[in-house]
């Protein structure tokens, strides 16, 4: 028993030196690990002092360039604010352009409505110029009828013809404008007591006014008149009755007038 009981002692005593070397051996281990690591942490602190002093190098140029970069800001910013008053001049003055062209187009304008009334009263004073008196022939002598039906005459000798409304070649006046016209007309034959002197004024187709006469012996004639309210182009022109006859010679007893009373 004495000896199983110093077996058991021994085998304590042998437990506790290992326990006690392995704390002294992690003891060890721990004192070699943070002399490892006190000696890392100084290699890291003597490799990073370099790298601090190129981050202070940095800082320094990016202080210096932001600073060269604030004066450039400052120097554009005057400039942008002189180009923009320049601008808001130039604006200005464009403006007054704009209006003062706006005032020429409108003096413009009116000149040409101006322009346009002138023009307009030139039309109306030519027009209201209209006037023509003409007469049956422009030489010898000569009879005309008498005929089964009615004819139109054309007096082709004209001595005035302002406004040029009458022509000579068909014996028809045309109304230029709207107005009051006034016509006359004469005519005139040797006495025939089966032939009359007779001619009718027509506007458009409808007749109007005859002159006439009837007288069996020596040299007969007959006139007539009317005032007639016209549109522009309205037609008026006379024609010889049926059987009846005029005679006419270089002494026009036969002749057509008319001119413009007032436009409407």
């Amino acid at each position: 028993m004495k000896s199983l009981a110093m077996q058991q002692l021994s085998g304590e005593k042998m437990e506790i030196s290992m326990f006690f070397l392995l704390l002294l051996l992690v003891c060890s281990v721990s004192a070699d690990q943070t002399e490892a690591e006190k000696e890392l942490f100084g290699q890291q602190i003597a490799a990073q002092q370099p790298c601090l002093q190129d981050i202070h190098a940095v800082l320094r140029q990016l202080t210096a360039s932001l600073a060269e970069q604030k004066v450039e800001i400052r120097i554009l910013k005057q400039e942008n604010q002189a180009k923009l008053k320049e601008l808001e001049s130039q604006k200005t003055e464009n403006d007054k352009l704009k209006q003062q062209l706006k005032e020429h187009e409108s003096k413009l304008e009116e000149l040409e409505r101006h322009k346009s009334e002138v023009y307009k009263l030139k039309q109306q004073l030519q027009v209201k110029q209209v006037v023509f008196s003409a007469a049956l022939l422009t030489e010898g002598e000569q009879t005309n009828g008498p005929f089964s039906t009615e004819t139109l005459l054309v007096f082709k000798h004209v001595v005035t013809n302002i406004g040029n409304a009458y022509s000579p070649h068909t014996g028809i006046f045309t109304a230029p404008v709207r107005g009051a016209y006034h016509f006359e007309w004469y005519v005139g034959a040797v006495g025939d007591a089966s032939h009359a002197t007779c001619a009718v004024l027509f506007k458009n187709g409808e007749q109007i006014f005859a002159a006439y006469e009837l007288q069996p012996s020596h040299y007969g004639t007959s006139s007539n008149g009317a005032s007639l309210v016209l549109e522009a182009g309205d037609q008026v022109f006379l024609h010889l009755c049926a059987n009846a006859k005029i005679y006419d010679n270089q002494n026009h007893h036969n002749t057509f007038s008319g001119h413009l009373l007032f436009t409407m």
